[in-house]
């Protein structure tokens, strides 16, 4: 059995990624429970995955499909805005969940040592339940429409990569400053709900104007999501901007590491 010291004095802030990996099998245990615990004695399970969104499309249609009129080319609407709120609602759900995970785990926090950094991060994999569900519901529309795959498609890793580092990079964020700060418990549904128009998901980012966009791309989420879709319907290929989303991406994600472990040595005391 290998010994543990704990010093709250040490100096230096490293991330210590051997650590985490010798803690997998509690990652693996945190998601699993988590998976156990989402849908346990609901009615309809697994089909709030479906019925959430689908709520929110139907709203989307009605609003800027059919009265605004959003131009999206040869994708019909339905499709172009499901593809885009698949993509959102992972991210969202990883998020809001990682957001609020160390509060939640106050009582596990407070007793045993463990990389704290776990529990956030095992919001990931519990978020890829929901997402799947949504997939295959996508995968419908798309037979249903007779939408054949571009070319691009095997790209969409990528984007499916960047959109599970967008969610835990804001996640791992909220996840420090609301040990703090208990105000930000507020601020998640505020972005989720914010985030969700300020993105391309309704409508493409083709029609913000031109001299805005460099900081309409400053959203994370922004290249992810036109980039998801380009790869699932052929659409338009995102503005050069883009490549400014994956920039915030990757430095909201290694900042807000670097932060979580600063606050990570006062977590039991202050919870």
């Amino acid at each position: 059995m290998s010994k543990i010291i704990i010093d709250a004095d040490k100096k230096g802030i490293g991330l210590n990624l051997k650590e985490i990996y010798q803690y997998k099998d509690l990652f693996f245990i945190l998601a699993y429970r988590d998976l156990k615990v989402r849908y346990a004695q609901t009615f309809l399970g697994l089909l709030w995955a479906v019925i959430q969104p689908l709520t929110t499309l139907i709203i989307f249609v009605l609003i800027f499909g059919k009265a605004v009129k959003v131009n999206t080319g040869a994708v019909p609407y339905s499709l172009f805005a499901l593809t885009g709120m698949t993509a959102w609602s992972y991210f969202s759900f990883v998020m809001s969940q990682a957001g609020g995970s160390i509060i939640e785990a106050e009582g596990m926090v407070k007793k045993i040592y463990f990389p704290r950094l776990i529990i956030p991060l095992s919001k990931a994999v519990v978020g890829f339940v929901d997402f799947g569900v949504s997939f295959l519901f996508l995968i419908i529309f798309m037979l249903f429409y007779r939408f054949v795959l571009p070319i691009q498609i095997f790209l969409l890793p990528v984007f499916i990569f960047l959109t599970v580092l967008s969610g835990l990079a804001i996640g791992i964020w909220l996840s420090a400053l609301t040990i703090r700060f208990r105000d930000f418990k507020h601020v998640v549904p505020f972005l989720v709900q914010i985030g969700l128009y300020a993105t391309p998901i309704a409508y493409p980012a083709s029609l913000i104007p031109e001299k805005y966009l460099w900081l309409y791309y400053l959203n994370p989420m922004a290249g992810v999501t036109e980039g998801f879709r380009w790869c699932i319907l052929g659409t338009q290929a995102p503005h050069a901007y883009v490549y400014y989303s994956f920039v915030m991406v990757l430095i909201l994600f290694v900042a807000g590491l670097f932060y979580f472990k600063k606050v990570e040595k006062v977590i039991a005391d202050i919870v």
